[in-house]
């Protein structure tokens, strides 16, 4: 019996173990619309714009580490998604996206909304193809999968003219079968290299970063950390990789650095970088490490050759995957050193006196105490989303994470990302608690997926940090030309009106002390939720505040 090529679509998601699509629907691709009402196997999310679709099929992503999957139309619709592209291509997130294209008749002609995605995502993503001829729709998803997954994740982009959609053909045999991704794993002369360089250092830290981790994977560095007094430290945004209560655990490089730990760095005589890129935030500016061949000693690890040496010459690379590393290594065993300890305890000590939250009075809401507040009370699991903006600082700084897959932050700074990311973290996850940060900024990119939300049922806790300006900017303009503040203050909506609107429980939080009743009643709400949280203008970052005039 023929079948469309949107019904052969279908098919072959199935068959990769796709469970869950977002979108925004369009006319472009109809028939996978139509293909998708007879699989009901594959949840639908529907979306309120393709931007927000886009960043929830990027969280699926992460929080699974098979690639999320988002549908959008040509044009308009793939230009508002390509956020979530880039976003998961710095991310080293596995994703594909699939465009409805104009029909392979109207091609350069500038239809409708036409654009060549090819040429547009090549700079975005690890792949970008068009599907030109329907039979070969099962080779062309099978190698998108294989290729999100391989080496370093990423993102793929895959066109699908409508009228390759729409056609009907006989189809004969059995779709590809999905495959894992191949796996290095490093060699035996790798880890006595490896076990000779920490031998010979005082003064080693582990940088820990990248995607693709598992739970064994993560254990076992925690252990070969411990059982070798290594200090580790977290890349930007990867603090759930080693919990932050573990004697190892020594901070976070990224936004709002501890200087005592960048410091650390710098004075360190071996790094041992594991899946992080050592990235532009990582190193503050690529200065804690300085390019092409910094002065530690550094030995880096990563799943893709082509990251080791593209920016930082190593002394050894070794290309593995990062979990396959990990327990690989008990086979490495320094002797204990004095020196080397007391250097870990110091590490620790001045992380648990930067992160331990100052007591600070005043009218306005706390955040610092707040953070400090969330992180003894919400469940060992929980997952903490957030976007961009100043007040992502207090959330690395205050918030103990203690599992992996539970910090849900764009590293590539992409500003409306918590909240389409938490509800897709409460959707993948329904039974675990899950809490959204957004400035008012970062929330206003995307306020009408509350109405996601609420119709899918995804009963996040969102927080909204109210200051009434765009906090970044805000500060960069005062410390750079003090009192001559331009295009970042905000008229905001009643936030709590908004919410409420949608059918969501929302809260006005004006005092610290209010937090904690305000948000035990946001979770026993049991649907979506919104608390707004009034904060200081002029306290722009916890080590930032606006001088009076």
């Amino acid at each position: 019996m023929p079948r469309t090529g949107g019904q052969i679509l279908v098919e072959a998601l199935r068959h990769h173990g796709v469970d869950r699509i977002y979108c925004v629907p369009g006319e472009s691709y109809l028939p996978v619309l139509d293909a998708l009402y007879d699989a009901p196997e594959i949840a639908v999310v529907s979306a309120r714009h393709e931007g927000a679709a886009a960043n929830m099929a990027e969280a699926d992503g992460k929080l699974t580490g098979r690639p999320g999957v988002c549908f959008v139309t040509r044009g308009p619709g793939a230009t508002h998604a390509s956020v979530g592209v880039h976003t998961a291509f710095q991310d080293s997130t596995p994703m594909v996206l699939f465009i409805g294209q104009v029909a392979r008749g109207a091609r350069d002609r500038e239809g409708f909304q036409e654009v060549d995605f090819r040429a547009m995502f090549a700079p975005l993503a690890k792949w970008s193809g068009e599907i030109d001829d329907t039979a070969r729709i099962p080779e062309y998803v099978a190698r998108a999968f294989r290729t999100a997954v391989s080496g370093r994740a990423g993102p793929v982009v895959l066109s699908l003219p409508e009228d390759m959609l729409s056609e009907a053909i006989e189809t004969s045999g059995q779709p590809i079968p999905a495959a894992p991704a191949a796996r290095a794993a490093p060699r035996s002369s790798d880890l006595r290299s490896l076990n000779e360089l920490l031998r010979q250092s005082l003064r080693p830290l582990v940088i820990v970063g990248g995607t693709g981790w598992t739970r064994e994977g993560t254990a076992a560095l925690a252990e070969f950390a411990r059982r070798n007094d290594l200090p580790v430290a977290a890349s930007f945004r990867r603090q759930d990789l080693v919990d932050n209560r573990s004697d190892v655990y020594c901070g976070h490089l990224g936004l709002g650095v501890d200087p005592t730990l960048a410091e650390r760095v710098k004075a360190a005589d071996l790094i041992v970088a594991i899946g992080s890129r050592l990235g532009e935030n990582t190193t503050n500016g690529y200065t804690l490490l300085a390019p092409p061949v910094p002065r530690q000693t550094l030995i880096h690890v990563h799943p893709d050759p082509d990251e080791l040496g593209r920016v930082y010459q190593p002394r050894l690379a070794i290309a593995s995957d990062l979990s396959e590393f990990a327990l690989a290594l008990p086979t490495v065993e320094i002797p204990r050193n004095e020196d080397r300890a007391a250097w870990l305890r110091d590490a620790r000590r001045a992380y648990t006196r930067f992160a331990t939250p100052p007591s600070i009075s005043g009218d306005a809401v706390d955040l610092a105490a707040v953070l400090g507040w969330l992180s003894d009370n919400v469940a060992e699991d929980a997952i903490i989303a957030s976007g961009a903006g100043n007040y992502t600082v207090w959330v690395h700084r205050y918030f103990r994470y203690r599992q992996p897959r539970t910090e849900m932050a764009p590293t590539s700074g992409s500003m409306g990302y918590g909240v389409p990311a938490g509800i897709a973290a409460k959707l993948r996850h329904p039974d675990r608690e899950v809490v959204a940060f957004a400035g008012d900024g970062c929330f206003l990119m995307y306020p009408q997926e509350i109405g996601t939300a609420v119709q899918h049922n995804a009963s996040l806790i969102i927080i909204v940090v109210n200051n009434g300006t765009y906090g970044t900017i805000r500060m960069h303009q005062e410390r750079r030309y003090p009192g001559r503040v331009i295009a970042t203050q905000l008229l905001n909506p009643d936030f709590v009106a908004l919410a409420r609107s949608y059918g969501a429980f929302a809260e006005r939080v004006e005092t610290t002390g209010h937090f904690p009743e305000a948000y035990r009643r946001a979770r026993a709400a049991r649907r979506p939720a919104l608390l707004e949280l009034c904060v200081d203008s002029e306290q722009l970052t916890p080590g930032f505040r606006v001088p009076r005039q």
